[in-house]
């Protein structure tokens, strides 16, 4: 029989992301920070719970932040290795 430890949602915001992608001139989507999260090392023991949600600053703004819901630990030791890190989009 297996052991299951208690985990809960968390959140993570990730902010000052650009609206448009460089080069592509399209709108970031919570497919392409999906991709970036599964892709990225600072990420690998994050699960995402849900989509994550992308909200623009002011309806002309090209600056947006990010929220993603996670399946965290009961001493949040999965929310914090991404916690002040940098990461690339695009």
């Amino acid at each position: 029989m297996s052991s299951w430890l208690p985990q809960f949602k968390s959140y993570l915001k990730i902010p000052g992301i650009l609206y448009f992608l460089k080069n592509m001139n399209l709108p970031i989507t919570s497919d392409i920070i999906e991709e970036v999260i599964r892709n990225t090392h600072i990420f690998n023991d994050i699960v995402l719970t849900s989509h994550s949600h992308i909200i623009r600053l002011s309806p002309k703004s090209d600056i947006v932040i990010i929220w993603i819901n996670i399946w965290n630990s009961q001493n949040s030791t999965k929310a914090k290795c991404p916690i002040n890190r940098c990461f690339n989009i695009g």
